[in-house]
């Protein structure tokens, strides 16, 4: 019997072991699920797959969609984990998938699973400001409440935002903004933001972790990173803009490819079990399998009971089919 095995390979190739997964009991899965969340789910299902090897190979959103596109000819992996359904609905992307009924997909809601069965979601993630208190005492500076407000001077060079090119954060802030807000206002709000943005950082939970630590004053991330920063105690206080954030769903899917379908399809199955939704409700503001709700903590925080009522309305469809053409207007006017 094997056990079940958990290992993170960031931006390398696989291990021989990992690329191979063709006997029974092993799998290889590609993710952009943050890493310790990776690591917390896999001691779960650990207990609950003792006889699966899983390796897992964790990349940035873009960098993910990147690889498996690349991959298109000769996949390597069975499964694909939570990965942003904006680029799951990539037909390149698509079309590697296989349709597969997992076990509890009833528990789900039809606007979060492909009428044809290709994928389903279970968890998602939505935008936040990390607010660092200190530092805006520190400089005088308001507790933003808005996107607006970031747009105002004495902001400059205190706003840090994820780049859209490699992080799907990055991505479904200027995506929602624009859907949001109407293409010309929305543009017109990234190129003011822009004024103010110090960097853009590769992932999606860096600009939290920059302003957890002081070095910024507000990191424009994720609200699970805002929330992980206020548990962890830092002087931080999670802001939803109060125009709306955007959202993005956590897409998985069986490959078509895949050399263990058997064990593959247990994986999937597992995903939307009992265990694992309760492991995501510790860490995801956004669990789209009935019966989860937020965590104490998630709610001490500033999360709402219903998240709903703070999200932009998103079309993923749109956001898909829009992609190339809004990162290539990114680049032009804003890349750095």
């Amino acid at each position: 019997m094997h056990r079940f095995a958990f290992r993170i390979a960031v931006g390398a190739v696989l291990s021989a072991a990992a690329t191979c997964a063709a006997l029974a009991g092993e799998i290889t899965v590609y993710t952009n699920l943050e890493s310790d969340e990776v690591a917390e789910y896999v001691k779960v299902a650990q207990k609950d797959l003792p006889d699966v090897k899983v390796n897992v190979l964790r990349l940035s959103t873009g960098d993910l969609a990147a690889r498996l596109a690349a991959e298109s000819a000769n996949p390597r992996n069975d499964v694909i984990w939570a990965l942003s359904l904006t680029n799951m609905l990539d037909p390149r992307i698509l079309a590697l998938t296989e349709a597969y009924t997992p076990a509890g997909i009833d528990r789900v809601a039809e606007r979060f699973k492909d009428p044809a069965g290709r994928w389903f979601t279970a968890t998602g993630y939505m935008a936040a400001l990390c607010v660092n208190l200190d530092r805006l005492k520190q400089k005088n500076l308001p507790v933003p409440a808005s996107w607006k407000d970031l747009t105002h001077p004495v902001y400059k060079g205190e706003i840090v935002m994820p780049n859209p090119e490699s992080s799907g954060t990055g991505y479904l802030q200027i995506v929602s903004l624009i859907q949001g807000l109407g293409t010309e206002a929305g543009w017109k709000m990234i190129k003011d933001l822009d004024k103010n943005v110090a960097q853009y950082p590769q992932s999606g939970s860096a600009p939290c972790k920059l302003a957890s630590k002081g070095e910024f004053a507000i990191g424009a991330s994720l609200a699970e990173a805002a929330i992980k920063s206020v548990k962890e105690g830092f002087p931080v206080k999670m802001v939803i803009p109060a125009e709306g954030a955007g959202y993005e769903l956590g897409a998985n899917a069986l490959m078509a490819a895949a050399k263990n379908k058997a064990d593959a399809r247990r994986f999937l199955d597992w995903t939307l079990s009992p265990n694992a939704v309760q492991a995501y409700s510790r860490n995801k503001e956004i669990v789209t399998v009935k019966g989860a709700t937020p965590t104490a903590d998630m709610r001490a925080a500033g999360l709402p009971e219903d998240v709903t009522t703070v999200l932009f309305k998103m079309d993923f469809a749109a956001s898909a089919a829009t992609r190339g053409d809004t990162l290539k207007r990114w680049k032009a006017d804003i890349g750095r």
